[in-house]
């Protein structure tokens, strides 16, 4: 066994340090990080990073939310700071108790470019930037490393399935999506995108594109068929919130709910039936999300919140694990809206404020709370967010 004596932290040996670290959660890890140099040294290497891998499973790495804000800094400090860095500022809420629970600030800066959050998945955030359409990054916040994807070069009128498309400004994008193994480290994201001319409807059918980090032969944007139904519609929650499970990114629709779900492998878009005892009409939301791997269906009435988790994949199966009374926040019900959850919480954000329901409990908990007027509503802004070592470098 290796051992150090490096600053008193070799007390153990080496393979004994790296399977402790390996266990923390990535916050406290990167805390642990600058103990000694030797405990950094062992944090870089390969073998330290795949324990961090095995041990970072769904259920060892609770969900967090991440929204974008800008009230972090005090009014002066927050303009000074985009003048000189034009950065987005990231609120991430966390509750789980291994973590201490609280709100860290992240910023996007090391990115150098003005962006927007389109997708989020297991660490990983996929950013389009506003200044120059087209151009999209993944990134991991936590590492603050990156890469930029080829420029999306979209023209309707080519019909060439493995070269960029030029974008165009009668292009609009409705639908984005980031899928990210944890265990391979590759990633997938998946863009919809029609063409329509100013002021018009919707001229042409929606095209969807795909990019593969494991596709080293090509590293270029490949064009696939779509939805078997042209006219489909997403919101801008079920246009955000695509959730990746089972090696397949999942949408809900928004014209006639059911799910989308694209087989990243096969490459080919798929329905899934929605449960048969939902209720459609007036008064009725429904949100998709992940439950611990699973594939989730959360429908919000005027009083009651029902949870699906799909039992089945392969048999479409859903099966109802819980139904809560929302009497004690009837005066929010119409501004609420679930982000993440795992068996023990939910997460929910409004126009300023994030709350957690604790499912043991039954119990509501504000989290979170914007102080000033100039953040985007955060339940427009916000993501679920996992933990990840994942490096671009």
């Amino acid at each position: 066994m290796n051992t150090s004596s490096d600053g008193g932290c070799g007390c153990f040996p080496d393979e004994v340090v790296m399977e402790i670290l390996s266990k923390l959660p990535i916050k406290s890890l990167f805390q642990a990080k600058s103990v000694c140099k030797r405990w950094n040294e062992l944090t870089l290497g390969n073998y330290f990073i795949h324990l961090v891998k095995l041990s970072l499973s769904n259920i060892n790495n609770p969900p967090m939310l991440l929204a974008e804000v800008s009230d972090c800094y005090s009014t002066q400090q927050q303009q000074q700071h985009q003048q000189q860095h034009h950065s987005l500022i990231l609120s991430c809420v966390d509750d789980h108790h291994s973590r201490g629970g609280g709100v860290t600030h992240l910023s996007l800066d090391f990115l150098q470019d003005r962006v927007k959050i389109m997708a989020s998945c297991n660490g990983l955030l996929c950013c389009s930037s506003i200044r120059d359409m087209g151009v999209f990054y993944v990134c991991n916040p936590l590492t603050r490393t990156f890469t930029m994807l080829p420029r999306i070069i979209f023209n309707p009128n080519n019909n060439d399935n493995t070269n960029p498309f030029v974008v165009v400004p009668d292009t609009e994008i409705i639908l984005v999506g980031l899928a990210h193994n944890l265990l391979t480290d590759r990633f997938y994201v998946v863009v919809v995108a029609f063409h329509k001319l100013l002021g018009h409807l919707r001229d042409g059918p929606l095209m969807c594109w795909i990019f593969d980090s494991h596709d080293s032969s090509t590293n270029v944007w490949k064009n696939i068929p779509t939805f078997v139904d042209q006219e489909e519609s997403f919101t801008h929650m079920s246009g955000t919130r695509v959730v990746y499970v089972s090696g397949a990114l999942h949408c809900l629709s928004s014209k006639a709910p059911r799910v989308h779900a694209l087989d990243l492998e096969r490459q080919r878009w798929t329905k899934i039936s929605l449960p048969q005892e939902i209720r459609y009409g007036r008064g009725n939301r429904f949100y998709l999300l992940e439950l611990d791997g699973c594939l989730s269906l959360i429908q919000i009435s005027n009083t009651l919140m029902k949870t699906w988790v799909m039992n089945d994949y392969v048999m479409e199966e859903w099966k109802i694990v819980e139904e809560v009374s929302l009497k004690c926040i009837r005066g929010m019900i119409a501004g609420i809206f679930p982000i993440s959850q795992n068996t023990d919480y939910v997460f929910f954000a409004t126009h300023k404020h994030v709350f957690v329901y604790h499912r043991k409990s039954k119990e509501w908990k504000e989290m979170y709370s914007v102080q000033n007027n100039s953040t985007l509503p955060l339940w427009f802004s916000a993501f679920p967010f996992r933990s990840t070592l994942f490096s671009f470098r």
